[in-house]
């Protein structure tokens, strides 16, 4: 009998150290998340946040088996590891570099996705996202995961239209992925921008209606609607995962990721253009929202104390 209370004694030392390692190895690679949003953000080095990124992601890949916040670590990671490559003009590594990381196509997560996707659009190089993007949306273990009606959007908006795959786009929305991803009046309203598409290419406008400005100033009128629109669910979603930590208090982990985001969207269009007012005002709106949320609480009691 003691034998056993003994044997089960050290059965919870080894636990509890087992337990210590992974926490540790756990808050270096959230320092090593941080160095790197740093690297980002404030110096601008964009070779040492890859370097940083691909020795995070290394030191993960050997912790993938254990109970820890590896994938969360890991989107972190290529998140800041794809703007790197942007920025140092390799986007065209940044899809093979990410499947290196998840092994296929389809354990892409989906926010990663969306960023590629939109990455391939801006560069002019939808086409090299067709196959990744399709075969993802088709794998039955996506259709339930957040993000997975964003990136069936993505693909419909930045990749299908744009090279004029119009009954591809139409299977998307009227099957089973778009089904799963779309409601019924948001299947309605893509059938009829796809129709719409068309009817723009079969009876092309003719040039004495419109001047190059207005035709300018309508393109960039209706592509803001949808990216603004999206840009809104896309925030919304990031601030209330911000608010979700298992403690009760907010990462600083997650603020950084948070202002990597930022970053993205700020300093990726010239604020100088009438056409970004309309992206400042509503980005505004939204990180008057976010701030609101994750602070008001501690400023409120704060002020309460003062008043005690």
């Amino acid at each position: 009998m003691g034998h056993t209370d003994m044997s089960d004694y050290s059965t919870n030392i080894v636990s509890v150290g087992d337990l210590d390692s992974v926490c540790s190895r756990q808050e270096e690679m959230s320092s090593l998340l941080e160095t790197a949003a740093e690297q980002m953000m404030v110096h601008k080095d964009f070779e040492a946040v890859f370097d940083t990124c691909e020795r995070g992601l290394e030191s993960l890949s050997n912790m993938e088996q254990e109970e820890c916040r590896c994938g969360e670590m890991k989107a972190g990671f290529c998140i800041l590891g794809i703007q790197a490559l942007a920025e140092l003009n390799q986007w065209h590594d940044v899809l093979s570099w990410v499947v290196q990381q998840y092994e296929h196509q389809e354990k892409i997560p989906p926010k990663i996705m969306q960023m590629c996707i939109l990455l391939y659009s801006k560069v002019g190089e939808p086409a090299l996202m067709q196959e990744a993007a399709r075969r993802w949306l088709h794998c039955a273990s996506n259709s339930t995961m957040t993000g997975f009606g964003t990136v069936a959007e993505l693909y419909l908006l930045l990749v299908l239209i744009p090279l004029g795959h119009r009954d591809e786009a139409r299977e998307l929305i009227v099957g089973e992925v778009g089904r799963g991803a779309f409601t019924e009046d948001q299947r309605k309203t893509a059938l009829d921008v796809v129709e719409e598409k068309e009817q723009e290419t079969a009876e092309p406008t003719p040039k004495t209606t419109l001047s190059p400005d207005s035709q300018t100033t309508g393109h960039v009128v209706s592509t803001l609607g949808a990216v603004i629109h999206k840009l809104e669910a896309v925030l919304k979603c990031f601030y209330r995962k911000l608010l979700l930590t298992s403690s009760g208090s907010f990462s600083l982990q997650k603020v950084f990721l948070a202002a990597v985001l930022l970053y993205l969207l700020f300093l990726r269009f010239d604020p100088a253009l009438p056409s970004s007012f309309i992206w400042i005002s509503k980005l505004l709106q939204l990180l008057k929202t976010m701030w609101s949320t994750m602070f008001a609480p501690y400023y409120q009691a704060l002020m309460h104390s003062k008043e005690l």
